[in-house]
């Protein structure tokens, strides 16, 4: 029990694929041996009972041909020639009593066997018999057969050569199998080594990560196999996992910077009414002025949150999206006509084109926040005397696309591939109102309906927004 506690075996997959392949070798090799040794004690025994049998046809012969007394003779000289403890002969009557026999010194403990004179009496041509000596290293292979009427022929000889075969052929299983089981385990422990060597790298490039090293990469090395998916996999997850890390950053230091600015203003306007405003009749003015301003600027601050909120829940999945038929040209048509005194104001020419009848299936309450984000979009960076041009049109019998074009300032192409991400504005000066949560909310909205929205656009001469749905 103490040996069990402070022993401990690593619990390694490369110690248990070595153990596994070793235990299969050995368990191969030893069931081969094992086919090969019942193969070859197979043949030995048929060679020793086809040679028991030639001599028993021996004395039938002679027994027909000259008699009893030759066949006795012939008994004594066969022993004598082979070895007298080597094989023995022996004549029985059909009662089982010996009435002629080679020298029987050697193997006076060698009975007869009732059952094999009661089958030849039964009919049997011959009866083979294997007898275990507790005197003699080696068995004992045993013939009777009848040669003549009333006389049967017992014939024994010794297992000698065949337990020679067995032991030499022991002494090697026992060997090899010790030889093999060793270079199993070596060759397995290689093998395992040199296969799980990519799970070591990604190991120790997580370990290296969790230090706070999010640069670092798992080598990969170009062969194809099970590990280098894993390695490029884990890369991949990885090059995620830093540009999130990457987007949070930003997105947190981009919430830092518009909730700055409206709590600046909030408490700058309590000071300057604090500090000019007395208690003579314009006080009330002043402090109106001010609760107004508050109330304005936590407007745009709950109008940024609600956003961030809807974008989350949408992404999610964990919004309430009614979904029912929407008729996308009076949508269109009603966002237009919504955003036609903000376009008169600032001496923009706003034109739709939207015809009837364009359903898809869809939240109405989503789509026309992404249709008013765009239109608002598109206002907002064309300047006076520009021109914004809404419409809709099929695309080949299966989606729908709402256009929203514009002669504005445009968007360079190094700010093309954020535009939709969270809190993105392409004015770094951020002079323009807006927290960069339009377009990111467009993008959630088209996704969630099985839709995409897309730009073009030439800096300078304005941009074209693509917004396109799945016909319902």
């Amino acid at each position: 029990m103490y040996f069990r506690k402070r022993i401990r075996w690593p619990r390694t997959l490369a110690l248990r694929l070595t153990l596994w392949y070793g235990s299969i070798v050995v368990l191969v090799s030893g069931v081969a041996f094992l086919l090969f040794y019942l193969m070859v004690t197979g043949l030995l025994e048929e060679r020793s009972d086809l040679e028991l049998l030639n001599e028993a046809s021996t004395f039938e012969s002679i027994f027909k041909a000259k008699g009893l007394d030759a066949v006795r003779r012939v008994m004594v000289l066969e022993a004598q020639a082979a070895g007298e403890r080597k094989v023995f002969f022996r004549l029985l009557s059909l009662g089982g009593a010996a009435f002629s026999s080679s020298n029987m010194s050697y193997w006076e403990d060698i009975g007869v066997a009732r059952s094999a004179i009661r089958d030849l009496m039964e009919g049997r041509a011959h009866v083979f018999d294997t007898l275990p000596s507790p005197d003699r290293k080696h068995r004992v292979r045993i013939l009777y057969r009848m040669i003549g009427p009333g006389v049967i022929v017992q014939l024994g000889e010794s297992m000698e050569h065949a337990g020679r075969f067995i032991e030499a052929f022991r002494k090697i299983f026992v060997g090899t199998m010790t030889a093999l089981g060793a270079s199993a385990i070596l060759i397995g422990w290689f093998m395992a080594q040199k296969a799980l060597g990519g799970v070591g790298e990604v190991t120790r490039t997580a370990l290296e990560i969790t230090g706070g090293e999010l640069g670092r990469r798992v080598p990969v090395k170009r062969w194809g196999d099970e590990i280098e998916r894993l390695a490029v996999t884990f890369n991949g997850m990885l090059d995620r996992i830093e540009s999130l890390v990457a987007g949070i950053k930003e997105m947190s230091d981009n919430i830092a910077h518009d909730l700055k600015s409206p709590v600046t203003r909030i408490r700058g306007l309590a000071e300057v009414t604090l500090t000019t405003a007395g208690a003579g009749p314009d006080a009330v003015d002043h402090y109106q002025g001010m609760a107004a301003g508050v109330i304005e600027e936590c407007d745009s601050l709950l109008d940024m949150i609600n956003t961030m909120l809807m974008i989350s829940k949408t992404e999610a999945g964990a919004g309430v999206i009614e979904r029912t038929a929407v008729d996308m040209g009076a949508l269109v048509r009603g966002a237009c006509e919504l955003f036609e005194p903000v376009a008169e104001d600032k001496g923009i020419t706003l034109a739709c084109r939207a015809p009837l009848n364009c359903t898809v299936t869809g939240d109405i309450r989503l789509l026309q926040r992404a249709v008013g984000n765009l239109l608002d979009n598109a206002l907002k960076y064309t300047p006076e005397g520009g021109f914004v041009d809404v419409f809709v049109s099929g695309l080949d019998g299966r989606r729908l696309e709402v256009v929203v074009e514009d002669t504005g300032t445009g968007i360079q192409a190094s700010d093309l591939p954020h535009i939709f991400d969270r809190f993105y504005r392409c004015d770094p000066s951020r002079a323009l109102a807006g927290a960069g949560l339009g377009l990111s909310l467009v993008r959630t909205i088209a996704a969630v309906h099985g839709g995409s929205v897309v730009v073009e656009s030439v800096p300078g001469a304005g941009s074209v927004f693509f917004f396109e749905l799945p016909f319902s």
